[in-house]
């Protein structure tokens, strides 16, 4: 027996011709089939269509809160910022308000303090134009008085300038008021003040004249008319003289009796008793 008897063979076995006829006897016949169906169909067919409707899907709460929540937070952002440029807006009108009234205020102050600089400047200069008067009329009153220091009468009154006294023989009001002017003599004369230690001229004699209830007008310009006007010539103790002219005098005394008055006549001498001839008056009114 050969060594490869029993190794089987790996060659497939060979069709036999019935089976191999079988089966194209059947392809043949399939063909033909499909080849008349071919020809009995139409020459042009029309497509068929076919719509598919596909089910809507509603939206869900969660898909519609998912979908608004940017925008709402958007609006909210722009109202935020628009709220904020509004209150800086007012913040801003309201500091320009509160700078213009401040300015306003400034520049209102700065017009009372310039008014008020002013009104001093022009009180100093009134002050020391009457200073200059008075020093003037006190000038004249001294060359008055040097002038008529040559009579011997005078002479021997007035001796070195110091004030002089006389006997008075005024009685009941007169001698009052008289009483009252020799006793401020040697008080100081200070413009516009009326005692008890300083006087000017009218203040001592409305003072002096009040004393017995007699009420004079304050300055010397109402008091050369308070009274009838009387001759210097005519005069009596009580009776009230002026320098100047009446209704305008600038300066009074009380007449004494004895040629002699009593008077605040000027910053250097003060509360004075002196004679006519020292500073000569204008003219007198008798007040009581």
């Amino acid at each position: 027996m050969s060594h490869t008897a029993h190794i089987p063979s790996h060659r497939k076995p060979r069709r036999s011709a019935s089976k191999m006829a079988l089966r194209a006897g059947v392809a043949g016949g399939v063909l033909s089939t499909i080849a008349v169906a071919g020809a009995a169909a139409p020459a042009y067919a029309e497509p068929v269509h076919e719509t598919v409707e596909m089910p809507a899907l509603a939206a869900t709460p969660a898909a519609v809160t998912t979908s608004t929540a940017p925008a709402t937070a958007s609006a909210e952002a722009t109202q935020q910022i628009a709220f904020e440029y509004d209150r800086e807006a007012r913040q801003q009108a309201a500091a320009n308000d509160a700078m213009k009234d401040a300015r306003q205020a400034l520049a209102e102050a700065d017009r009372k303090a310039e008014a008020k600089k002013k009104a001093d400047e022009a009180r100093k200069k009134a002050e020391e134009k009457a200073e200059q008067e008075r020093a003037s009329r006190s000038s004249e009153r001294t060359t008055l008085a040097a002038s008529s220091g040559s009579s011997g009468s005078s002479s021997s009154s007035e001796g070195s300038g110091s004030s002089a006294k006389s006997s008075s023989s005024a009685t009941g009001s007169a001698a009052a008021v008289i009483a009252f002017a020799r006793a401020q003599i040697g008080d100081a004369y200070v413009m516009g003040s009326t005692g008890p230690n300083a006087w000017d001229c009218s203040g001592l004699m409305q003072a002096a004249f009040g004393s017995i209830n007699v009420d004079l007008p304050r300055v010397s310009q109402g008091q050369s008319t308070a009274g009838t006007q009387v001759g210097l010539d005519n005069l009596q103790p009580g009776d009230l003289l002026y320098w100047g002219s009446a209704g305008s005098a600038y300066h009074t005394a009380v007449y004494v009796g004895g040629g002699m008055f009593v008077g605040a006549q000027n910053p250097s001498t003060g509360v004075v008793e002196r004679p006519l001839s020292y500073d000569p008056p204008t003219g007198a009114v008798r007040v009581l």
